[in-house]
């Protein structure tokens, strides 16, 4: 069986009776990690009890299935920065954003993987973190955030997977006007993205609809790594300063 056939039953499956297919033991390839000052216990045959701290993992530590099950031990993390790019995970390693915002860290490596879904839900529900997503500039990186907002098309259906209380905090359409950063014309294919966006009853309110409208405006897109034109730190020291300076008082009101 070719495995876009097999992935097809698996869904089906799914929706057929409520429940992941990681019940049923089946575990689709991960990439994503995550970083922080925080300690989990294994709870897997071969590894209940074995202890591991985050922070001493300077790459990341992969998020597969093992980890997102794990017990959540001691955290001082008091939010939850979820990354789409490595490069963008790394740098906030190096300059110690998970200290400087008591953040755990955690890179999707493009489309946020199941594992991590499920794992950034916990975080949520279990240790009260607020969520605040990063993505490039365009409506591929909104759609990013969407999954693990709203959930996916195939998995919209098992709650675990969705975070609906988490944040897109940019890279807005507006952000890319604002901090004149570069960037590129969209193309057919990013239009006719866009335009389904557009359609899509789940981007109808604030920020997604005023984003669609100025992508739809400018037409053009731009990288999370685009703010380096100001500075390896500026992503840091300004970009995100001025994100949390809007967002962070809306968490008193949580």
């Amino acid at each position: 069986m070719e495995g876009d056939e097999s992935d097809e039953l698996i869904m089906d499956l799914e929706a057929l009776i409520g429940r992941p297919r990681e019940e049923f033991n089946i575990f689709p390839a991960e990439r994503a990690a995550i970083f922080g000052e925080m300690e989990i216990e294994y709870t897997v045959p071969g590894y209940e009890g074995k202890v591991v701290d985050l922070s001493q993992h300077p790459d990341g530590l992969m998020i597969g299935h093992a980890l997102k099950t794990a017990r959540f031990r001691r955290c001082r993390a008091e939010r939850v920065f979820v990354i789409e790019k490595d490069a963008i995970f790394n740098r906030f390693i190096e300059e110690r954003v998970y200290k400087k915002y008591k953040a755990i860290l955690i890179s999707t490596s493009g489309q946020a993987p199941r594992a991590a879904r499920y794992l950034i839900r916990r975080l949520h529900d279990e240790l009260g973190l607020p969520i605040y997503i990063f993505t490039d500039g365009d409506v591929y990186g909104m759609h990013i955030a969407g999954v693990i907002i709203f959930g996916s098309a195939n998995s919209a259906h098992i709650r675990q997977l969705h975070t609906p209380d988490a944040k897109w905090i940019g890279v807005w359409a507006t952000d890319i006007v604002k901090y004149d950063l570069p960037s590129e014309p969209f193309s057919e294919r990013d239009m006719k993205r866009l335009e389904e966006l557009m359609r899509d009853p789940r981007y109808q309110a604030m920020p997604w609809r005023r984003e669609l409208e100025k992508f739809r405006e400018i037409r053009r897109k731009s990288e999370l790594e685009a703010f380096s034109r100001y500075g390896l730190s500026y992503i840091v020291d300004e970009y995100l300063k001025e994100k949390m300076e809007e967002f962070l008082p809306l968490e008193s009101r949580r």
